[in-house]
């Protein structure tokens, strides 16, 4: 298994879902339908590590609402 460098600012696909400890075919998906942010950089595809912190807090407030009501 290969280690994430915490200090990098952007992720690969895999490595975005490797960080979250999801697919990474579910990682596509989230990403191509907008719930998770990502950056193209020339013809790359990234994911910048504060929109993953960014989808869990929304996750976390949903769950939060949800249990509220």
């Amino acid at each position: 298994m290969q280690r994430i460098a915490d200090d990098r600012v952007v992720l690969t696909i895999e490595e975005a879902a490797q960080r979250l400890g999801i697919g990474r075919t579910t990682m596509y998906a989230l990403v191509m339908s907008g719930e998770i942010r990502s950056v193209t950089i020339g013809r790359l595809r990234r994911v910048p590590v504060r929109c993953l912190t960014e989808y869990v807090n929304s996750l976390l407030a949903d769950d939060t609402a949800a249990t509220a009501a």
